[in-house]
């Protein structure tokens, strides 16, 4: 990987693993649907000028259905399942649960063969080293969700297991019925959505006071770091090293996700943190790694007798000539 695409990596790993942060200061003193409608209106905001740079939503014609589908699935329901999740869970915690995502895609497109149709990826069976990926990571999520599910925690966790769905379903929308629609323009037109749909409730669930600078600043960093720079980002580094590279870097996000809940809000950093963290990464590592190719089976020698008839015809089809 060129240094360029090194640094896209590395920028990456961090954009996308400090939402968790900034939505768990955020929510402590405003409203879930302003945390959404202040981060998507932000991130429209920024897009919008480089959306219609490249050609405006032409593309999108005759693909409204998908598109409202991908954004109710992608922004739309995660991201305020998200923001209310946190106002029980830590942010480290979130951001490791969402880090079932790989396995949950592993899985689904698997089982279900929702992209492939019996072919490609999607068609790929579920071997050992899979299976083995697949029951680590769940047997991560498991561990660190167990000692929450009582009371509200329990509803939380549901949240954002719920939200990573969303996160695994969004995807296979795209590769089935999005393929066509460039990538920046279907970004920006899912956050318009999103604006419009909470723009009502923000509206009526408005702080009566001006929050804090450190919830202001987070608001901020959510629509134009978070959203905005993260989705430009990603583009990049898909033109840089191509999909298969690119998405490693969700591998990074549960690092940085708790090392800032850690450094940044005093998080607890506890053994089942670790464990479950390490579970997780490994598992997802196992689950979505490449198949090995089949071995190609041997060729059959033939009998001395045929190999000498065959000799034979060739010699005497090359005196012929």
């Amino acid at each position: 990987m060129s240094p360029r695409g090194w640094a896209l990596f590395s920028l990456m790993g961090v954009v996308w693993g400090i939402p968790y942060l900034m939505i768990k200061v955020a929510v402590a003193e405003v409203s879930v649907p302003m945390v959404v409608f202040s981060r998507c209106a932000l991130g429209l905001l920024l897009l919008l000028p480089f959306a219609l740079r490249a050609g405006g939503f032409g593309p999108l014609r005759g693909h409204w259905v998908p598109v409202l589908l991908f954004a109710g699935v992608e922004i739309v329901g995660p991201w305020a399942l998200l923001s209310h999740a946190e106002r029980e869970l830590s942010s480290s915690m979130t951001g490791l649960l969402i880090a079932a995502v790989p396995i949950l895609t592993a899985l689904l497109t698997r089982l279900t063969r929702l992209t492939g149709g019996g072919s490609g990826d999607g068609g790929e069976r579920l071997g050992p080293r899979r299976w083995t990926g697949l029951l680590l990571g769940l047997g991560g999520v498991a561990l660190l969700a167990a000692p929450h599910l009582s009371g509200g925690s329990a509803l939380s966790v549901g949240e954002v297991l719920l939200t990573a769905f969303g996160y695994t379903i969004a995807p296979l929308i795209a590769a089935r019925r999005l393929r066509e629609v460039p990538t920046l323009q279907l970004t920006t037109a899912c956050l318009a959505v999103a604006t419009a749909v909470y723009a009502v409730p923000a509206w009526l669930t408005r702080p009566s006071a001006v929050p804090s600078g450190e919830a202001l600043a987070s608001l901020a960093g959510l629509g134009a770091v978070c959203t905005a720079l993260g989705f430009l980002l990603f583009f990049e580094l898909l033109r840089e090293v191509g999909t298969g590279r690119a998405v490693v870097f969700t591998y990074v996000n549960p690092a940085v996700a708790v090392a800032a809940g850690v450094l940044l809000l005093s998080e607890p950093l506890t053994a089942v943190i670790l464990v479950s963290f390490a579970a997780i990464l490994t598992g997802s590592f196992l689950a979505t790694a490449p198949a090995a190719p089949a071995p190609r089976p041997p060729r059959r020698r033939r009998p001395a007798a045929a190999r000498a008839q065959g000799e034979e015809n060739a010699a005497r089809g090359t005196a012929d000539r």
